[in-house]
């Protein structure tokens, strides 16, 4: 494991040094120090404490309704268990809830990758109408009044004037501690722990490409979901429409091979983040893979890596076997981090 601390100091109205105790993150050497940690927001103790407050905090939401926990819960490896969160007025958002795990190292927030930073990521809900519906400036104003809030955040930032940017820079500290890396899975790549036959079988399709002219089986899942984090910062169009019902990425990048494109989600904590996909179309890990395995529809801008991928030579579908698909679900429960969800640090310090 890597122990990853910094200085950190923080500028105070642009002049004014002022220095918080930094906070340590740990976390496995694969997953790499390519962290993104803004140079104006380290993270510290004070930060991060307040982060969490904040992340379970009503106030910040129009008629104090709800908080960002509401639609990221622990339980549910910080996701909500529904296709489309609901927010302060109950009309559903228009894309799955994500999980919040392993955000460090994250380049590109929100589904089609609109926001560079967990920083610009939080202005959209909390200022949302059909979610939090609070504009983060009003809620600085709220916070202000109450008694314990200035003294926090002169804790975190050095001063007790609350403003709507240093609500987003806490918010983000406290995302960016919430690293997941102790499951089963992450217990064997270490060598301490033994899957089952069903679980390795299905690791081993997991990350193998087919290559039926080779006699070679696989799911060609590791094409996206690969590495040690589960993820790959890539967006694909994975074949859920022939006609795309969202444009994704398209309608950041106006390009249209990005139509029907979406973010590659980390696959770590699966097994307790249904629904799936961006519009939580599947209800089951079993319908997930139905799809990859035998209902692609194609499109122009379906990615490449699914294109007549099959186990079967000429084959159009990868035709995995039921056994096949039991096991990659065998694998996939390995990726549940059971001290991820139950971690004190990360829970709802109201309750």
């Amino acid at each position: 494991m890597i122990l990853f601390g910094m200085m950190a100091l923080t500028f105070v109205n642009g002049r004014i040094p002022f220095t918080g105790e930094p906070y340590p993150l740990e976390y496995p050497a694969s997953f790499g120090n390519r962290t993104n940690i803004p140079a104006d927001n380290p993270l510290t103790k004070e930060g991060v404490y307040l982060g969490r407050r904040l992340f379970y905090e009503k106030m910040l939401s129009a008629g104090n309704k709800i908080s960002c926990g509401a639609c990221h819960m622990q339980q549910l490896a910080f996701t909500d268990g529904k296709a489309f969160s609901t927010g302060i007025d109950g009309v559903p958002t228009d894309r799955n809830a994500m999980s919040l795990a392993n955000l460090l190292w994250v380049k590109n927030f929100f589904w089609d990758g609109r926001a560079s930073s967990l920083e610009q990521q939080a202005l959209t809900p909390l200022a949302a109408p059909h979610e939090m519906g609070q504009l983060p400036e009003i809620s600085a104003e709220k916070l202000q009044r109450s008694k314990v809030y200035p003294g926090l955040f002169h804790a975190a930032f050095g001063t007790q004037i609350i403003s709507g940017e240093a609500i987003v820079k806490a918010l983000a500290q406290f995302e960016r501690t919430l690293i997941s890396a102790n499951s089963p899975y992450d217990r064997y790549l270490n060598g301490q722990y033994q899957p089952g036959s069903a679980a390795l079988r299905g690791m081993q399709l997991f990350m193998t490409a087919p290559a039926p002219e080779r006699q070679v089986r696989g799911a060609n899942c590791g094409h996206c979901h690969g590495g040690p984090k589960l993820y790959l910062e890539v967006f694909h169009n994975n074949g859920l429409d022939s006609i795309p019902r969202d444009a994704g990425r398209e309608k950041q990048t106006g390009v249209a091979a990005d139509k029907g494109r979406f973010r590659v989600p980390t696959l770590r904590n699966i097994a307790l983040t249904a629904p799936y996909m961006h519009d939580g179309r599947f209800r089951t890990l079993e319908e997930v893979l139905d799809h990859y395995s035998d209902h692609i529809r194609n499109s122009a801008s379906l990615s490449p890596v699914l294109r007549n991928t099959s186990n079967e030579a000429g084959g159009a579908s990868l035709r995995l076997s039921k056994q096949e698909k039991k096991d990659i679900i065998a694998f996939l429960q390995l990726l549940t981090d059971s001290s991820f969800i139950t971690n004190p640090a990360f829970s709802n310090p109201f309750n």
